[in-house]
């Protein structure tokens, strides 16, 4: 299980970071039937490489606040390639870049 505070309609997609124990995450999509929690789950896939059908909200699917599942991967596992990725400045992985 993973824990997440998400600000929809942001100006782009990425994971901005852990913050007392919760992983903070931007997204593009407004809070509107779904879409925020679709883009979640497009983000969290993208950068753990894992398909967004393994990516489940159990815990808070209309608010900031949210509990995840992420199936096929345990919560130490998905911490560390979390890890991995903030230990390498630069662009954010997972960021959207702009549609053609």
């Amino acid at each position: 299980m993973l824990r997440l505070r998400v600000q929809p309609r942001a100006s782009r997609d990425e994971i901005v970071g852990w913050q007392a124990g919760v992983l903070r995450l931007r997204v593009t999509a407004p809070p509107v039937e779904g879409e925020a929690n679709r883009a979640v789950a497009a983000l969290l896939a993208r950068v753990l490489g894992v398909a967004p059908s393994r990516i489940h909200v159990v815990r808070g699917a209309r608010g900031r606040e949210k509990l995840v599942e992420i199936v096929g991967l345990g919560g130490d596992h998905v911490r560390s390639r979390l890890a991995s990725l903030s230990a390498h400045p630069g662009p954010t992985p997972g960021s959207r870049t702009p549609l053609q």
